[in-house]
């Protein structure tokens, strides 16, 4: 059980905001802060180098914490700089082949599908779209009906940035690999929200942020590669930290994941992501997911009381996303209202995932992210604050 009281006691933002905007910047414990600046202050003392050669052993740190949180070996982590740069380096490196095919789902986010259309360009690879099953998540039968040889990479979002759904990634993973294909996962709003165990759910590559549900530093992501892939994989770029020169001629690619990250990163940052990151281990994840699912249904309940207000979400699963709409009210109205309450939430529009939103002839919604440290009377002030028509 979650200790809210004290997780509130350790996170200094909520005794300003109602913070229901964790799927797009969660509120930094105390400790995330303390570390983030406190480095900032060494770097300003010491000099920036001297400073990161003081933090060395907790950088290196960050690695065992992280492949603790993905239950992982720590020389498959890269640390990065966002889960965007995280998932283009693991895509970019894929050697494509013309008539190569990618599956992927309909909730897919625009910057991964902008990506696809790019490589399709590029190599003349198939980008194909996975149909939904009744649940408006990836089905898993059409996905096994659609592999064959040719299909070089299922990529796939787990939780999308809209729907409140979590989509089926271990049973996507199975498919991959009686597929023998790539199987990418795009994490970015399931790490910190939820358990998440990269050998059950069965994927080869691993993109997340730390700024959302790990309430870390902004600037942070991570990438898992698994050893077994490496090989078939070939970074988009290489520097004196991806790579060893030897001599004119040679140079040697760096062993594991961190042959994707690059010699110039914000230490102070990581050192954030790591504290940020043993908080969420402390508290445990399966505790966090209780927590979190059990508000988002409490929320969607008192939604759906509100006259006019329809719940957008689906899934077999639903998570901490709550997604909704207010008849006759645009989406930015509603999130103006609710800020001059001191309530945060976010918009989501279609062009962030066009095909998800296109079928469901939705053009925006309003979207309330919940997390451990928010309370019921949060909730309850969110949907005392919608505006009446």
């Amino acid at each position: 059980m979650i200790d809210v009281e004290r997780a509130r006691a350790l996170t200094p933002g909520v005794r300003k905001v109602a913070h229901l905007n964790n799927a797009g910047s969660a509120l930094p414990s105390s400790a995330v802060l303390e570390t983030t600046i406190d480095h900032l202050r060494l770097e300003a003392e010491i000099g920036g180098y001297e400073a990161a050669a003081d933090a060395a052993d907790r950088l290196d740190a960050v690695y065992t914490s992280a492949a603790r949180l993905l239950n992982c070996a720590p020389g498959e982590i890269a640390i990065l700089d966002s889960a965007t740069r995280a998932w283009d380096l693991a895509f970019y490196s894929i050697r494509f082949e013309q008539g190569d095919r990618i599956l992927t789902s309909k909730a897919e986010y625009a910057s991964n599908f902008i990506a696809y259309l790019q490589a399709a360009q590029r190599f003349g690879v198939h980008v194909e779209v996975v149909p939904n099953d009744g649940l408006g998540q990836i089905s898993v039968d059409a996905l096994r009906d659609l592999v064959d040889e040719r299909v070089r990479l299922i990529s796939l979002t787990h939780i999308p940035t809209n729907g409140g759904l979590v989509n089926p990634a271990a049973e996507v993973g199975k498919v991959a690999k009686e597929a023998g294909a790539l199987f990418l996962l795009d994490a970015c709003q399931s790490v910190g929200q939820l358990p998440i165990d990269v050998g059950q759910l069965g994927c080869d590559l691993l993109s997340t942020t730390g700024r959302k549900y790990l309430r870390a530093p902004r600037g942070t992501g991570l990438l898992y590669v698994r050893n077994g892939v490496l090989d078939q994989l070939e970074p988009a770029f290489l520097d004196l930290r991806a790579a060893r020169w030897l001599s004119r001629e040679r140079y040697e690619v760096q062993p594991g994941a961190r042959r994707f990250e690059s010699w110039e990163y914000g230490v102070a940052a990581r050192l954030g992501l790591g504290a940020a990151i043993d908080e969420a281990l402390g508290w445990g994840l399966e505790s966090i997911r209780d927590r979190v699912y059990t508000l988002a249904a409490r929320l969607r309940e008192q939604l759906e009381a509100v006259p006019g207000c329809r719940v957008r979400d689906q899934g077999a699963e639903r998570c901490g996303i709550v997604t909704f709409t207010l008849d006759g009210v645009p989406a930015d109205e509603i999130k103006a209202g609710l800020a001059a309450r001191s309530i945060n939430v976010s918009v989501s529009r279609a062009p962030s995932t066009l095909l998800d939103m296109t079928e469901r002839g939705l053009v925006e919604v309003v979207r309330a992210s919940v997390h451990y440290y928010n309370t019921t009377d949060e909730l309850a002030e969110l949907c005392r604050g919608l505006p009446t028509r």
